[in-house]
């Protein structure tokens, strides 16, 4: 599934419905049989350029914690498919936090991704200073939210930020073609792989490895499995049945 920011005359601004839109695009995506893979892009000159300053404006400290914006994030973190993002031109502030939530992000090498919130009086509340540290470390976490000074696709590679690379004009071709070679796989797997991939740094590792291992054992029971094992001695490409 293949699902586009297109506010062009917000530069994709992430305004609250458009948060809700993308949580039930992808919720209904994981209950589909059919889809395995979803590839979230923008343009080729801004993946997404933040929050809607309007509805950023109207906001204040008696809005409740679980509002719907909040739970609209949580309902796209909860996504359990591979979710691949390709990222062109700026991706700032929420833009980052949207980008964030993809498991294998795909950035041209002119790409701007950063975090201002500290120069319009705020801080990052969606992702910024939560995710981003435990993808780059905390120094050039640090780095990013204190100063907001955006950083390249090349820079963002560099320091374990975004997955891959591609040259300007190319992050969504190259993020589609990535998705594509996600959905040949098993399905299954790929969403048991996924759901321990995400417990990295949740459990201690006497812990994750247990876990591993009990969804590495509940994986050999699954017709998945028998197919690609069969398919692999047999020479011949997998008919995955994602159970």
């Amino acid at each position: 599934m293949r699902l586009r920011l297109n506010r062009p005359e917000r530069k994709n601004a992430l305004a609250t419905p458009v948060l809700q839109e993308l949580a039930s695009a992808l919720a209904g995506a994981d209950e589909a049989e059919d889809i395995r893979v979803a590839l979230l892009v923008g343009s080729e000159s801004v993946f997404a350029a933040g929050a809607d300053i309007g509805e950023l404006a109207a906001s204040g400290p008696d809005d409740s914690v679980e509002s719907p914006r909040f739970l609209a994030w949580q309902a796209i973190r909860a996504f359990s498919k591979p979710l691949v993002a390709g990222v062109e031109g700026w991706c700032l502030g929420a833009g980052a936090e949207l980008m964030l939530c993809a498991d294998i992000v795909v950035a041209a090498r002119n790409a701007r991704i950063g975090l201002p919130e500290t120069g319009l009086g705020i801080m990052p509340g969606a992702g910024g200073t939560a995710i981003l540290p435990r993808r780059t470390g905390l120094p050039r976490a640090m780095d990013m939210v204190l100063t907001g000074e955006p950083v390249t696709g090349e820079t963002a590679w560099s320091i374990g930020l975004i997955a891959r690379l591609a040259d300007a004009g190319q992050a969504g071709q190259a993020a589609l073609a990535l998705a594509k070679t996600l959905s040949n796989r098993a399905p299954v797997a790929l969403r048991a792989a996924k759901a321990s991939l995400r417990l990295a740094g949740q459990l201690a590792e006497h812990e994750h490895l247990l876990h591993e291992r009990r969804a590495f054992l509940r994986l050999l029971g699954t017709a998945d499995k028998t197919e690609g094992i069969s398919a692999f001695l047999e020479k011949r490409t997998p008919d995955w049945s994602g159970a």
